[in-house]
């Protein structure tokens, strides 16, 4: 449904890049601070849930944030649809667990050993721990959805987990696959990235009591936005910096995933450059990355990602129109705009 939409917006409207300077990120969602702080301080907390011998490994993952762009777009989807209130929290910091548990096991499969600037906990403790740390993390985060008084919210966290856990071994599936094609792509985005951002999305609205066009509105704003946000970050680990991916570049080549600009040049290139491509990714070395940047570059991959990224945002923005307006949905629009300019700062 969504990648239909996103082809009509395609055909419909070109691609432009923002001129003008957006604001920070800290002013975008600045109102939600507050409500961000709490969160922290809530998930801080949970800790002390756990087993005192494993507390610190739980105190570890659930300290190592970033953005916090999950718990800011339930603040914000509230905001846009009535008032935040306590069980915003609540959601908000299911959800983030959520997310982190996913980052945990992310790590374990990619062996990753840096994320955000820090050992992950798999490089601290190991492979085990961090394995059976995320599934706690996972079930507590159900426990936690169990106790609204509605069991809508833990059907909701449940489905959205499923959802996500599904996307990765989808992802896992299709490594090293040199055939994998857009739709297929793009469907484990929305999985594995944009179902947790439209779950933010619509819990905010619906703790608010919202109208159900609203709340599938914003649901659907969440899934297009997470997915663009995925197309970026997976552009960031060729044509970013390892300041500001916070971690090596040319780690999805290294692992066999198949990322749009890939896939856009795997189809663009000639015989024998798709050939001299597909032998590197075979026998990937880190010293291989400038050979494969300069063929991206010859054949504007990078452009065409940045494409697809603001096609997506395009249909994120049009969902906003049936909200009224409120400062909460002016930063719904100002996290597009933020996308929108951090994409156009990628650089080959």
């Amino acid at each position: 449904m969504l990648a239909t939409q996103i082809s009509a917006v395609a055909a419909r409207e070109p691609v432009a890049l923002p001129l003008e300077t957006v604001p920070a990120w800290k002013e975008i969602i600045g109102s939600a601070e507050p409500f961000l702080q709490r969160v922290a301080g809530s998930l801080a907390e949970q800790t002390e849930a756990f087993d005192s011998e494993i507390a610190v490994y739980a105190r570890y993952a659930l300290t190592v944030q970033g953005k916090q762009l999950r718990p800011a777009l339930v603040a914000l989807s509230a905001g846009a649809t009535g008032q935040i209130n306590d069980a915003h929290v609540l959601a908000a910091v299911i959800i983030e667990m959520v997310h982190l548990a996913t980052l945990v096991h992310d790590d374990v499969m990619d062996e990753a050993e840096i994320r955000r600037g820090k050992p992950t906990l798999a490089a601290s403790w190991g492979n085990e721990i961090s394995v059976l740390l995320g599934d706690c993390l996972f079930a507590h985060a159900l426990k936690l959805a169990a106790s609204f008084p509605t069991p809508e919210i833990c059907r909701a966290v449940a489905a959205a987990t499923n959802t996500v856990c599904s996307g990765e071994i989808l992802q896992t599936q299709r490594r090293n696959n040199f055939e994998l094609s857009r739709a297929e792509y793009f469907k484990v985005l929305s999985m594995k990235t944009g179902e947790l951002f439209a779950l933010s999305c619509d819990l905010g609205a619906f703790l608010t009591g919202a109208a159900p066009g609203q709340r599938a509105a914003l649901r659907q704003y969440g899934l297009a936005l997470g997915t663009a946000y995925q197309v970026y970050d997976d552009c960031m680990d060729l044509f970013g910096s390892e300041d500001t991916a916070g971690k090596s570049l040319g780690t999805d080549l290294a692992k066999g995933k198949m990322t749009l600009p890939m896939i856009w040049i795997l189809g663009q290139a000639s015989a024998s450059e798709r050939a001299g491509l597909v032998a590197l990714l075979q026998e990937w070395e880190p010293a291989f990355l400038p050979r494969v940047l300069d063929v991206l570059q010859a054949h504007g991959a990078l452009d065409e990602s940045r494409r697809a990224v603001h096609q997506y945002l395009q249909a994120a923005r049009k969902t906003l129109h049936t909200l009224p307006e409120s400062a909460s949905r002016a930063s719904l629009s100002g996290v597009i705009d933020y996308l929108a300019q951090q994409t156009a700062g990628l650089r080959c």
